[in-house]
C-alpha cells in the first residue's frame, strides 16, 4: 500500500540528488565519520561547479548565442565533455553536472530551433549530451549503484523537458548508454583505466571528510602509501590523497580542471607544508578557492564540517576568483584577485614551515606548565578550599592556574605547586602527601617510558615555565567570532597550563604588536583551526610573523600608547570577562575606538595608511614574509 501511495506521487520535479540524502539519513553516526560521508546541498555543488566550469560554458553560450553556426560547434564541445568524480557516494556532484549541462544545452536548441525553419524529424537526432559522458569512484557498492541510477533519472527528466519544449515524446529506451560509476577504492584504483585523461575535461567532487586524527589503520596506510618520504605526512586529512592523485593523473593531460571540496584543514597551520610543496613542484595552480564556510547537508542529523573548495589545474589561468565569508555560515563574496596560494590569499605560492627560532629579532615564547598529574594537582575553588579545611599548612603552597577557558571566561582554578615545598615541611601534611603518591602511582601506570621516569619526582611537574617577571599570555584556541584574540599582561604568582602561551619580559610595544589587526590577520591565514576557531602557534604564527621593520622611537611610544589605551578601556568593566569584551556583539565602543587606535599606530610603523580590507593586509604581510626569507 506504501509503494503504490508513492507510485502516486508526482515524481517528474524531484531532484535524484534527493537519492544521495535519503542514504545518508539512514547510515549511523560512526558509519558516516569513518567513511567522511557527508552528501550535500545543491547550492554547495553549484559553489564547485559554477566557477569550474558553468559560469565559463554560460558566458560563452551569450556571446554565441546570435550565431548559429558557432553554436552548433558549441553544443558539440558540450557533448564532448567528460566529468569524474573520485569519491562519486550516491552521485550528487555528477547529476547536479548533467542536470546544468542538459540546461545549457537545451537553451542552445532553443536558440537553434524554436521559430525558425530549420526542421528536424526526430528530437533525438539534435540531443547529444548523454550519461555516459559521467564517470565515477566509489567504495561503497550500494551508493554507487544509486549513483548510476541517480544519472539515469536525470536523463529522464531532462528528456522529459526536451519534450516539453519541442512537442516530441523523447524517451531513451532500452537504456543504451550507461555511466561509468565504479565501485571501488579511488586510492587504490588506476584512474587511467577508468577514464582515459585525454578525454576528460574536469575532476569534481567532495571526498571523505575524515580527520587525520581519526583515520583508521587502512586510510593511515593509504595516506603514508601516497606521501611517503614526505615531512608531516601523518599529520595530513584524508582528502590530502585526492590532491595528490589528481595532481598525477592531470599529469597527463594539463587542460584537465578540478575542484575539491576539502576540510579547510589542509590550507591552515602544518597541513600546508606537508602537502602544498609537492603539489606545487608538480604544477599545481589555484584558480579559484571558497575560504571557510560550514558545509550543510540535507540529509537528517546534519554535518557541520567547516570546509572550503579549491579549484586548481596545472596550467596557470588570467582570472581568479577567491571567494569570502563574514560568517561560516554567511554568502560568499566573490573577489577578483591575481594570485591565490596554499593559505587561499591573494599572495604568493609560500608555504611557511614550523621555526625553532622567531624570523625577527624579538623574544621566543614558549608553552605553560604541564603537570603529568592525573588531575591530582588541580582544584576548583569549592575543592581547594575543602582541602584546606582539612590541612590549612598547605595554603602557601597554592597557586592560581590559568588555561585558555580560565583566562578568556575569568574562571578559578587552582594548583598545588610542591616543587619549592622543604621535605620536612611536606611530611607533616598527611592529605598533600595522598595527593603525591597518587600522582607517582599514575605516573607509574602510563605505558610511556619518559612518563614512568617521572614518577621518580612526583612533585614536579613534567613542564615547568614559571617566569621571575610580568609576561603576556596568549590562548592557544580562541573563538574564529572574534576580531581580536585576547592577550593579557600576567604576574609571576599565577601559573599557566599548557594550554596558553606565555611570552617572558614582554613590553607594552610587544602586547601592542600582537593584539592588532596586522597580527591577527596573520593569525587568521595561517594559524590550524579547531574546527573554525583559531589555534595559535609558536613555530608557524609566531616565529614566522613579518615584525615592523626597525620601528622609529617615536612609532614604538606611539604603539605603547596605544597599547596602554586597549589597557585602560578593558579596565573600566571589571567585572567583564576577556570573552565578555572581545564577543564582537558586546564590545565595548570604547574598546572598539582603543583598538582603531592601536591599529593606526601599527600600520604606521609598517609603512602604510590602512589597508582596504584584511586581504590587503595579509598579501602585504606575505610580501614582507617573503623579503625576509630571501634576505636570508
Amino acid at each position: 500500500e506504501t509503494l503504490l501511495d508513492g507510485c502516486g506521487l508526482d515524481w517528474s520535479r524531484i531532484s535524484p540528488a534527493l537519492f544521495g540524502s535519503l542514504f545518508q539519513s539512514i547510515m549511523e553516526r560512526a558509519e558516516r565519520r569513518r567513511l567522511g560521508a557527508h552528501y550535500t546541498t545543491e547550492t554547495n555543488i553549484l559553489k564547485a561547479l559554477r566557477p569550474l566550469f558553468l559560469d565559463a560554458l554560460w558566458e560563452e553560450f551569450e556571446r554565441l548565442r546570435r550565431t548559429p553556426r558557432r553554436l552548433v560547434e558549441f553544443q558539440r564541445r558540450l557533448g564532448a565533455i567528460r566529468v569524474l568524480d573520485p569519491a562519486c557516494g550516491c552521485g550528487n556532484f555528477l547529476v547536479i553536472a548533467y542536470r546544468e549541462l542538459r540546461l545549457l544545452e537545451l537553451e542552445v536548441l532553443r536558440e537553434l530551433y524554436q521559430g525558425s525553419e530549420s526542421g528536424f524529424l526526430d528530437v533525438e537526432e539534435i540531443v547529444l549530451l548523454d550519461v555516459d559522458q559521467f564517470y565515477g569512484i566509489e567504495i561503497e557498492e550500494f551508493p554507487a549503484q544509486i549513483a548510476q541510477v541517480a544519472l539515469w533519472l536525470t536523463d529522464h527528466q531532462m528528456n522529459l523537458r526536451v519534450s516539453e519544449e519541442f512537442g516530441q515524446y523523447f524517451v531513451r529506451l532500452p537504456l543504451s548508454k550507461h555511466p561509468h560509476i565504479v565501485h571501488g577504492n579511488a586510492l587504490a584504483l588506476d584512474w587511467t583505466e577508468i577514464a582515459a585523461p585525454r578525454d576528460l575535461a574536469y575532476i569534481v567532487g567532495n571526498p571523505p571528510f575524515v580527520g587525520a586524527k581519526f583515520l583508521d589503520q587502512r586510510q593511515r596506510a593509504e595516506v603514508a602509501g601516497l606521501f611517503a618520504g614526505i615531512k608531516g605526512a601523518g599529520l595530513l586529512d584524508y582528502v590530502a590523497c585526492w590532491y595528490r592523485k589528481a595532481a598525477s593523473y592531470m599529469a597527463a593531460n594539463p587542460a584537465i580542471r578540478a575542484a575539491l571540496v576539502s576540510t579547510n584543514s589542509i590550507t591552515q597551520g602544518e597541513q600546508v607544508g606537508a602537502l602544498w610543496p609537492e603539489l606545487l613542484r608538480a604544477g599545481v595552480r589555484i584558480h579559484f578557492a571558497h575560504r571557510t564556510f560550514q558545509w550543510s547537508s540535507e540529509a537528517r542529523g546534519k554535518a557541520a564540517v567547516h570546509c572550503v573548495i579549491i579549484g586548481f589545474a596545472l596550467e596557470d589561468e588570467r582570472r581568479k576568483w577567491l571567494f569570502e565569508y563574514q560568517s561560516v555560515r554567511g554568502e560568499p563574496l566573490a573577489h577578483r584577485v591575481s594570485r591565490i596560494n596554499p593559505y587561499l590569499v591573494d599572495a604568493p605560492d609560500l608555504v611557511l614551515t614550523g621555526r625553532s627560532r622567531p624570523l625577527c629579532q624579538v623574544p621566543e615564547i614558549g608553552i605553560g606548565n604541564k603537570p603529568i598529574d592525573g588531575g591530582h594537582y588541580l582544584f576548583t575553588t569549592a575543592e581547594r578550599d575543602a582541602f584546606l579545611r582539612q590541612e590549612p599548612e598547605a595554603a602557601p603552597f597554592f597557586r592560581r592556574w590559568l588555561g585558555s577557558d580560565e583566562f578568556l571566561n575569568g574562571y578559578e582554578r587552582w594548583c598545588l605547586w610542591l616543587g619549592d615545598c622543604p621535605p620536612e615541611q611536606l611530611r607533616r601534611m598527611p592529605e598533600t602527601l595522598k595527593r603525591v603518591e597518587a600522582v607517582r602511582r599514575t605516573r607509574l601506570a602510563s605505558r610511556s617510558a619518559p612518563t614512568r621516569k617521572l614518577a621518580e619526582t612526583p612533585t614536579r611537574f613534567h613542564v615547568e615555565n614559571r617566569p621571575q617577571g610580568n609576561f603576556l599570555v596568549i590562548p592557544k584556541v580562541s573563538s574564529e567570532r572574534r576580531l581580536f584574540i585576547p592577550i593579557g599582561f600576567m604576574s609571576p604568582v599565577t601559573f599557566c597550563s599548557d594550554l596558553v602561551f606565555i611570552f617572558p619580559d614582554a613590553t607594552l610595544f610587544h602586547f601592542g604588536i600582537l593584539s592588532s589587526t596586522m597580527h591577527n590577520a596573520w593569525t587568521r591565514a595561517v594559524c590550524g583551526r579547531l574546527k573554525s576557531d583559531y589555534r595559535y602557534s609558536v613555530g608557524i604564527v609566531y616565529n614566522n610573523f613579518p615584525w615592523p621593520p626597525d620601528p622609529s622611537e617615536r612609532q614604538r611610544d606611539a604603539i605603547e600608547a596605544a597599547a596602554q589605551g586597549v589597557l585602560d578601556a578593558r579596565a573600566r568593566f571589571p567585572g567583564a570577562s576577556l570573552a565578555d569584551l572581545y564577543d564582537p556583539l558586546a564590545m565595548p565602543p570604547d574598546l572598539t575606538s582603543a583598538h582603531r587606535r592601536l591599529d593606526q599606530a601599527v600600520d604606521a610603523a609598517y609603512g602604510r595608511r590602512g589597508f582596504s580590507g584584511e586581504a590587503e593586509r595579509v598579501a602585504f604581510l606575505f610580501d614582507r614574509y617573503r623579503e625576509l626569507t630571501a634576505a636570508g
